[in-house]
């Protein structure tokens, strides 16, 4: 699991990244990446408030009228992978870890796979909230708030963690990498991410994606191919030297040399496995992305667009981090960062000569494809979420009752999730919440997942195999996720001196997910009632065939 994100008092690393004090960073170079990247930031919502929807229309609002073409769409929904924490965590984890740090990354990109398997049934429902999705085989409000429930305990902690690993980013892009910096510099991204979400919709956000896509490739591409400079454009030699500055040469290119995944030995490997596959897959953002394809073909075709361009995208995040191992080595990456988040900018300032305006450029587009993927990210999740609160929570008696139209509630809800957000992420900025980001992937993968294929293919499905089942899972997630490695026990939980560690895996997925399809078996079916029932039955028969043998009798003896 990529589930640490820079650690709060990390040094600056883009002066670490030099050789010596004189090869330091300038004060007219760094006030030029800051100066183009404040630049980019302007650009970036002027262009979102010019692409902002100006229509009261629920469904133009919410998936663009589904109108979106499938290429477009499908680059957008690539797009939606791009996401800060993708891009600082998994590049430092292949240079420190090797081989668990890829198959994180396989895992990630698979899960789009997941998704395409569903993604035609769910655009022929025309239905686009967690919601409406469950009332496919149950009716009802409590199965629309049960929808809302969960996509809200989903979307909140990945607000805080998205929202924190932006504002430590940029803090140390900027040479400020103080706690206190990286506070005010979380609650500046905060800001400027509410304004672009409280404007946002879909088509809006689908445009940003869209552009953030090539920005990211074209960026990965650029810092690969200067990797491979050094090593005469040979992939191999470049490995090769990645191996040899690793921290364990023979292990690198073999499983458990990231103390986490080998904490839990295989079982906890299949189980975080579980959760980045179908967690992934299941985020509440896809389905109104997927929703917005005109029919169910173009919705595939969509996928496979997404697909193809988020393999891509992983395979240069592997490049990336064999090539920050072997440039800059292992050990350089885990003296600035114990977790090798700051890998990506590292490898950037290493490629291309000091004092450079190469070098300058090229860092200024790490910066701008970090804040673009904070932008996005957040704008995405914050937007389903305020749908599903809009539609499922509230519904039409809802919105009545306040006196509010939909559209209104909408973006009231939108800046409500991200004021919300960040005032928990700047109140527990002093603990690790990176757990977090499991957290929410487990549920997706509990609550929804199941959910999902029980609601297709299982006609017996109801309203309290869905409620078991969503309620259950969420129960069952919070308190393993509260009993396991990543809450207490261990050097990396988010109480490091606590120990009440009583179930060993990180994550929950191996035990949750089976138990969330027997609930809403077991919910749906209630053996239960109907043995009682049975039983009752054969009783009433019993005593049905025994009563005429007695009201005969007395006509036998005259």
């Amino acid at each position: 699991m990529t589930t640490h994100l820079l650690s709060v008092g990390s040094p600056d690393l883009i002066g670490t990244a030099a050789r010596g004090a004189a090869d330091l960073i300038g004060t007219a170079a760094r006030g030029a990446v800051i100066s183009a990247f404040l630049v980019f930031i302007g650009l970036c919502l002027l262009w979102v408030f010019t692409l902002a929807t100006q229509d009261d229309d629920p469904e133009r609002l919410y998936v663009a009228g589904r109108t979106l073409p499938p290429v477009f769409n499908g680059v957008a929904m690539a797009g939606e992978q791009i996401t800060v924490i993708i891009l600082v965590s998994l590049p430092g984890a292949i240079a420190l870890f090797g081989y668990d740090g890829v198959s994180t990354a396989v895992d990630s990109a698979l899960a789009l796979g997941v998704f395409l398997l569903l993604a035609s049934r769910i655009r022929a429902t025309r239905r686009y909230t967690l919601g409406e999705l469950f009332s496919l085989r149950a009716e009802g409000p409590g199965v629309r708030i049960a929808g809302a429930v969960v996509t809200l305990c989903i979307a909140v902690p990945l607000l805080m963690v998205q929202l924190r690993a932006g504002g430590i980013t940029t803090a140390l892009l900027i040479g400020m990498p103080s706690e206190r910096a990286q506070v005010v510099c979380t609650v500046l991204m905060g800001f400027l991410v509410t304004c672009f979400a409280g404007v946002a919709d879909l088509r809006g956000t689908s445009f940003v994606q869209v552009a953030k896509v090539p920005v990211a490739l074209v960026t990965l591409a650029a810092v690969t191919l200067l990797a491979l400079r050094f090593f005469d454009w040979s992939p191999g030699s470049l490995l090769s030297a990645a191996m040899d500055t690793s921290v364990s040469p023979g292990g690198y290119l073999s499983p458990g040399l990231w103390e986490h995944s080998a904490g839990g030995g295989p079982l906890g490997t299949l189980s975080d496995h579980i959760v980045v596959i179908l967690g992934t897959a299941m985020m509440p953002h896809l389905l109104l992305r997927v929703s917005a394809s005109r029919d169910a073909p173009a919705a595939r075709r969509s996928l496979s667009v997404a697909v193809g361009l988020t393999g891509l995208f992983y395979l240069l995040l592997i490049t990336t981090g064999f090539a920050a191992a072997a440039v800059v080595g292992s050990g350089r990456i885990g003296a600035v960062d114990a977790k090798g988040q700051g890998a990506p900018i590292l490898l950037a300032s290493e490629v291309l000569p000091h004092h450079s305006t190469g070098r300058v450029v090229l860092i200024t587009l790490v910066a701008c494809v970090a804040f673009l993927a904070v932008l996005t990210a957040v704008a995405s999740m914050t937007f389903a979420a305020a749908v599903s609160v809009t539609r499922d929570l509230l519904g039409r008696k809802g919105r009545a009752r306040i006196g509010i139209g939909e559209p209104a509630v909408l973006r009231l809800s939108v800046v409500a999730l991200c004021v919300v957000s960040l005032l928990l992420t700047t109140a527990v900025h002093r603990y690790p919440i990176e757990f977090l980001l499991a957290f929410s992937l487990s549920l997706a993968a509990t609550c929804v997942f199941p959910a999902v294929v029980y609601s297709f293919l299982w006609t017996g499905f109801n309203r309290h195999g869905l409620l078991w089942l969503v309620y259950g899972g969420l129960s069952l997630c919070t308190l393993l996720t509260l009993a396991s490695p990543a809450v207490s026990g261990t050097k990396y939980a988010l109480l490091p001196e606590q120990d009440f560690n009583l179930f060993p895996l990180h994550t929950p997925g191996l035990i949750s997910v089976p138990a969330a399809f027997l609930l809403g078996w077991l919910g749906s079916t209630r053996p239960w009632e109907r043995t009682t029932h049975t039983r009752h039955t054969a009783s009433g028969s019993a005593s049905g065939r025994s009563a005429p043998r007695l009201a005969s009798t007395p006509a036998r003896t005259p």
